[in-house]
């Protein structure tokens, strides 16, 4: 049932889409006046409005109950489940231990300083 409403949410989608790419504007109905019928001629003078939102209503509607359906279908758990609920868990199994194997280095040579040790004198103020 979920996957044809999904079908259903995504064709009815696609068609809200073209209904409302093919309403006409705002400054649509300023050319009618001047005498041009525009692209709604089909229609008659008047009826192409009426219609296409009547269209877009139905289609709105219709969208919106698709959505809040799979909204509650997908809240709900599933009743069906891969996992049976009569198994037992398994026992657990203790972990082996493996040796652990710590690589031999030579120990490293003392490092000379690159600058001479030299004590610290005093600093003499001058009088």
């Amino acid at each position: 049932m979920t996957i044809a409403l999904t079908i259903l949410h995504v064709a009815v989608s696609i068609f809200m889409i073209a209904v409302v790419l093919l309403q006409s504007g705002k400054g649509a109905e300023m050319g009618a006046s001047f005498g041009s019928s525009g692209s709604q001629s089909v229609f008659g003078a008047g009826g192409g409005t009426t219609f296409l939102s009547k269209m877009t209503t139905g289609v709105a509607i219709i969208f919106m109950l698709t959505s809040l359906t799979l909204a509650y279908l997908s809240g709900n758990p599933s009743s069906s489940s891969i996992m049976s609920g009569k198994s037992k868990p398994a026992a657990a199994v203790p972990a082996q231990k493996s040796p652990v194997s710590v690589p031999v280095t030579a120990p490293a040579a003392p490092v000379a300083p690159a600058v001479p040790a030299t004590p610290l004198q005093p600093v003499q103020q001058k009088k």
